[in-house]
């Protein structure tokens, strides 16, 4: 069955199934040029049929993206997390991931503000805000200026834009602290998620740009795989059983910062919204691409390294704004 395109009907009883596997597990609680001529492929078991995304146009015609909502796993490769987040990567087959993904650095932090400004600024450690005062222009900051909503939902951070680490919250996996000119909107938006995202999602007021962020226990990089995807389970049950998701315009994405050096950055990144048709999506894509799209949904200009990285919403047939 993986290598057939499901009838209509089949595909509607998979994806009840699947829905119903993550509100089980997770109740109500809630990636430098690359070649831009590769290819995307829906699932087969064996030699997958390829499509050119000669279009930024959704193959699947449903509405277009406003809203994108990003997780990050911390320290795995694609096949550690396939194998290891099994509630993860089902979600994953069910809707789009891509299969030549990969996370631009080492360490951690350089990863998070490449994703955030589409360059790492030159930095190479995992030093605190402190260390690090950046002042150039970013996506939360071009969120606030266009008038979108944009909101970061931190695990454990124990009050708002907390600039240091506390407990199982770590500062450096949460790149709008980062940013010296943005600290009055990283304190109104940058939000401990326990108290935020549940309602947010179940009220239809998710932003327009969002960041799950979660401790260190829960991004699998002090705990397991099976924490993490439990954990990011419950909160994408929360997220598509809200209407934001059954709109149609929610993107939810599920990328790792980078892997724990065994596969050559190559990580799982997800990229599911409502409706869409199963795909793999085969064309070489970076941090710098998931830079350019959340840009793409916000409606603002690329910065830096997305102006010329492979585009992810041409990958993955997503039309934005």
């Amino acid at each position: 069955m993986e290598g057939m395109r499901p009838a209509p009907l089949l595909r509607l009883i998979a994806a009840g199934a699947l829905a119903a596997t993550f509100t089980a597990c997770g109740g109500h609680a809630h990636a430098s040029a690359l070649a831009a001529n590769a290819t995307a492929a829906t699932p087969a078991a064996t030699g997958a049929a390829t499509v050119a995304p000669s279009t930024a146009a959704r193959a699947d015609g449903t509405t277009p993206i406003t809203k994108a909502i990003v997780f990050v796993v911390e320290n795995h490769s694609l096949a550690e997390m396939r194998d290891g987040m099994p509630r993860t990567y089902a979600f994953a087959r069910e809707h789009a991931y891509a299969s030549a993904y990969h996370a631009n650095r080492h360490p951690s932090l350089p990863n998070y503000v490449a994703i955030a400004a589409g360059t790492t600024f030159g930095i190479a450690d995992d030093a605190d805000p402190a260390a690090h005062p950046l002042r150039g222009d970013n996506v939360f900051r071009q969120a606030v200026r266009r008038g979108r909503t944009v909101t970061t939902y931190a695990d454990a951070m124990p009050g708002r834009c907390t600039l240091t680490n506390s407990g199982s919250y770590a500062v450096r996996h949460n790149p709008w602290t980062y940013f010296v000119k943005d600290r009055a909107a990283c304190r109104r938006h940058d939000v401990p998620v326990r108290r935020h995202l549940a309602h947010d999602a179940r009220t239809g007021t998710l932003p327009d740009l969002g960041f799950v962020i979660p401790d260190v226990q829960h991004d699998a990089h002090d705990g397991t795989l099976a924490q993490a995807d439990a954990w990011i389970g419950a909160r994408i049950a929360t997220l598509t059983a809200g209407p934001d998701w059954r709109s149609g315009r929610l993107a939810i994405v599920v990328t790792a910062d980078e892997d724990d050096r065994s596969a050559g950055n190559r990580v799982l990144t997800v990229v599911a919204t409502h409706g869409q048709r199963p795909r793999v999506v085969r064309t070489p894509l970076d941090h710098y691409s998931l830079t350019g799209f959340l840009e793409d949904v916000i409606g603002a200009r690329h910065l830096r390294h997305a102006r010329t990285a492979p585009s992810l919403a041409r990958a993955f047939h997503l039309t934005t704004r």
